[in-house]
């Protein structure tokens, strides 16, 4: 019997020495926490533009040729009438040189034709010619004074060709692109230097196709610079141009907003916030915001984590996202004011897991011994004082 009964024992023994040890209950986890309520929105359409010059010339050669010369350089200033670049003249001196020539055999032929006009009207009025004659030599006189017109206007044409080979500016501005350099050969028209010219300033921003409708000519917008302190207040402008057609690249729709010419223009180039006035505005409307770190993808939706605090457990809750307000997501359906939302940690979490609310701990740095920390050579002379042995009475 009693060796029935120590094998039973070792048989038991030996089985739950064996089988697998009992899993480890899951640790409860702090969490952080938020009650959902009202806020307001505050972000509004904002949309980043450039400054540009409202005038801005692509100048280039009217003549063909080789550039031998470049004075225009990039950010320089110029004024009207400066040289910006040349092409090799030679050509067109010569044909300059050329058309000088046919207008002086033109001459010679008129001054030719015209004595000889001369002589023979003479000889009519003695009726030793007849009229028919007189009326040849005066045709020959005609045609002789339009090749001589036309050598003149030949030559005018050269010199203006030869005046061409000189790249001049039209307007004063600032240079700001290069297109071409010393040693091209280009055709007449191809783009050398871009001038800004100065005057007035525009800026130059794009809206999306579901905006373009909200933009109207001589509608208020408010602009900023980028380096502008935020609470500087923004310059006012007003809407100067909306493209008709959709950039075939970016499907956008380009606006220009011509700045008030009172302020000082900005840079040209220079990045400024558009803030377009009444534009969808919903700023102040009543919303539900959660911070993007409360929300997690469950399937193909948004989702958050209810904690029941009775339970202290949590809950998945779909939640519909309406739009972003700076780093925050405006909740359309989904919340009520008053629940209780898990804001941090929330990709460990599963459903009907217990947790606790995390509590910040506060760390107290120690205190230094005031003493020490007050006057530090006090405690050192006291020592020296009280080291040194005091005098005998004797003495």
């Amino acid at each position: 019997m009693n060796k029935t009964l120590i094998v039973l024992a070792s048989t038991t023994a030996l089985l739950a020495a064996c089988s697998r040890p009992a899993p480890p209950e899951e640790p409860i986890r702090a969490v952080k926490v938020l009650t959902v309520g009202v806020n307001t929105f505050s972000s509004g359409y904002e949309f980043a533009g450039e400054v540009k010059a409202r005038l801005e010339s692509r100048l280039g050669f009217r003549v063909a040729g080789k550039i031998i010369k470049r004075q225009a350089e990039l950010g320089q200033r110029v004024k009207a009438g400066q040289v910006l670049a040349q092409l090799d003249p030679q050509d067109y001196k010569l044909a300059a040189d050329a058309a000088r020539a046919q207008l002086q055999a033109a001459a010679t032929n008129r001054d030719l034709a015209a004595a000889d006009y001369k002589r023979y009207k003479e000889l009519k009025e003695q009726n030793f010619i007849s009229g028919a004659e007189l009326e040849r030599r005066d045709t020959t006189l005609k045609a002789a004074q339009a090749q001589f017109e036309q050598a003149q206007s030949q030559l005018a044409v050269q010199g203006n060709q030869t005046s061409y080979a000189s790249l001049v500016a039209d307007v004063a501005g600032v240079v700001t692109a290069v297109e071409a350099e010393p040693g091209q050969v280009v055709s007449a028209g191809t783009p050398v230097v871009r001038i800004a010219a100065d005057g007035p300033r525009d800026v130059v921003f794009s809206v999306p196709e579901d905006k373009v409708a909200g933009i109207k000519l001589g509608m208020a917008v408010k602009v900023r610079g980028w380096a502008q302190d935020t609470q500087t207040a923004p310059a006012m402008a007003k809407v100067r141009e909306v493209s008709a057609s959709a950039d075939p690249a970016t499907r956008t729709f380009q606006v220009k907003l011509a700045l008030d010419g009172k302020a000082p223009s900005p840079p040209l180039g220079a990045t400024m916030y558009v803030l377009p006035v009444g534009l969808g505005d919903v700023q102040g409307m009543p919303v539900i915001k959660l911070p993007t770190s409360a929300l997690r993808q469950e399937g193909q939706a948004s989702a958050v984590w209810l904690l029941d605090k009775a339970s202290m457990t949590v809950k998945s809750q779909i939640v519909q996202i309406a739009t972003a307000d700076g780093n925050e997501a405006v909740i359309a359906a989904g919340l009520q004011p008053g629940m209780v939302v898990v804001s941090a940690g929330v990709h460990v979490l599963s459903p009907g897991q217990k947790v606790t609310i995390y509590q910040q701990k506060v760390v107290l740095t120690p205190e230094t011994p005031a003493q020490t920390a007050i006057n530090p050579g006090a405690n050192d002379a006291a020592a020296v004082k009280l080291a040194t042995p005091a005098p005998s009475a004797g003495k």
